[in-house]
């Protein structure tokens, strides 16, 4: 067996139980869409509005909580377990910090947040409510991800699939309960679905607490043998490469909200159109997600050991892998799109709009899969302000700025396709400069090896 195919084995080992717990955790969503949904229609749009603010804080503050998997992973490579388990209650002291002040935010500053979108005043007064309940979830929501984190690099992706179906299904049967009033509970709406949202929220937390504390590939990092203040020193360590990552997770989110924002401009079913499409699209991004986080796993270890070679062959194979992967995706969305967009709507009008725009999805598959992994990568050799940098000059820059102008100040106006098209032309750029750079850092390292060596 090849150098690549053991590798590429060992990256979709570990991707795929990631891919299931994401795939797992969109049921969640689409619970609260039928649940809330089928008791009413203004409680639905305002979950839809509240939970997308949730949705945006609750990622970009995890993502400074990703600055744990690089250092983690590298200390699992360098054999330094008790490091490993201090790292990770550093990372439990920072997420407390970010959720108290994400719930001031989300709790404090609800109306402000919402009003924005300039919803009834009925609707608004349920979004206010929905948000300030929910954003008691935002501390187990956070330190659930500082285990994720914790899990993915130490290369123990199992237990996020195992946590996530017991999430999902726990919040569909509460949900249930506590929207419509069943059993004999009374009838909250949307209410119900925060409050379900907090509860499971919780025994997700709880889980990952015992198997930190149980599980025999936990256990050895005595992660509660001691409780240390915090550490700054651990704690600027941790901002240092986390806030570039949460920043990146908002650009990214902020991008795709703000384009809907401006398409909504263009009409109902344009916005119909362009709804289905981004729903497909973040769906498909799971894959390349999975394939570069495991990617990251075993380019951080390898880095932690010292084997440079063996970092820069992951690299390589994960970008190979999610690329190869990301083709046969495009490929066979080209040939279910109309059974795709038929399923999704069955409006004829929006059902073109939405076909128009997945042919966008094909076409930024390959380069987007490209700069993720690579993205992911760079992030396992502790290398996150570039990226950032990227980011915001593609998705913001290219994907915002050029696409407003497609859409509505070009010679010939592209409408919604404007947007996507922009966002295809700042994917490739992304894939180019993060491609890049990941070369470039790999060089370097390469060339700096001998004078690491002198030092250790």
């Amino acid at each position: 067996m090849s150098a690549f195919s053991r590798l590429s084995g060992r990256i979709f080992n570990l991707a795929w139980p990631v891919l299931i717990a994401q795939m797992i955790s969109v049921g969640m969503m689409a619970a609260d869409t039928l649940i809330v949904g089928h008791f009413s229609t203004r409680h639905l749009a305002a979950v839809a509005v509240a939970s997308g603010l949730y949705i945006t804080v609750a990622l970009a503050l995890g993502g400074v909580l990703q600055a744990l998997a690089p250092i983690i992973g590298q200390h699992w490579g360098a054999g330094e377990t008790r490091r490993i388990g201090a790292d990770l209650r550093q990372g439990l002291w920072l997420a407390g910090f970010l959720a108290l002040g994400g719930l001031l935010l989300l709790h404090g500053f609800a109306r402000e947040m919402i009003a924005p979108a300039r919803l009834d005043p009925d609707i608004e007064r349920i979004a206010e409510d929905y948000l300030r309940l929910l954003a008691f979830a935002l501390p187990a929501t956070l330190g659930y991800r500082a285990f994720h984190a914790a899990a993915t690099a130490l290369g123990q992706p199992r237990p996020l699939m195992i946590i996530a179906c017991v999430e999902t299904a726990a919040h569909a049967l509460l949900a249930w309960l506590l929207v419509g009033g069943h059993l004999f509970f009374p009838p909250l709406g949307a209410l119900g679905a925060a409050g379900s949202q907090v509860l499971v929220t919780l025994i997700s937390l709880a889980i990952s607490f015992w198997l930190l504390l149980k599980h025999p590939h936990f256990a050895p990092y005595d992660i509660f043998s001691a409780w240390e203040k915090p550490d700054w020193r651990a704690q600027k360590e941790l901002l240092r490469l986390g806030v570039p990552m949460g920043f990146s997770y908002l650009v990214e989110i902020s991008a795709f909200t703000l384009m809907a924002i401006f398409i909504a401009r263009l009409g109902s079913d344009v916005v119909s159109g362009h709804r289905i499409a981004a729903n497909l699209a973040a769906f498909v991004y799971m894959l390349p997600l999975s394939l570069a986080i495991a990617t990251a796993t075993l380019v951080a270890q390898a880095v932690g050991a010292g084997r440079e070679d063996q970092a820069r062959a992951s690299a390589r194979a994960g970008v190979a892998l999610a690329s190869f992967c990301a083709v046969a995706v495009a490929a066979l969305l080209l040939c279910l799109t109309l059974p795709i967009v038929r399923l999704a709507t069955g409006d004829p009008q929006v059902a073109g709009i939405a076909a128009g725009l997945i042919f966008y999805i094909t076409l930024y598959q390959f380069f987007d899969a490209i700069q993720t992994a690579a993205c992911f990568a760079l992030r396992a050799y502790k290398v996150s302000f570039l990226p950032l940098l990227i980011h915001l000059l593609c998705f913001w820059g290219l994907g915002l700025g050029l696409g407003y102008w497609l859409a509505f100040f070009a010679a010939t106006p592209q409408g919604a396709a404007g947007f996507w098209q922009a966002s295809v032309a700042a994917t490739i750029v992304a894939a180019l400069l993060l491609g890049g750079l990941l070369l470039w850092v790999m060089r370097t390292r390469h060339e700096d090896k001998p004078a690491r060596a002198r030092e250790q």
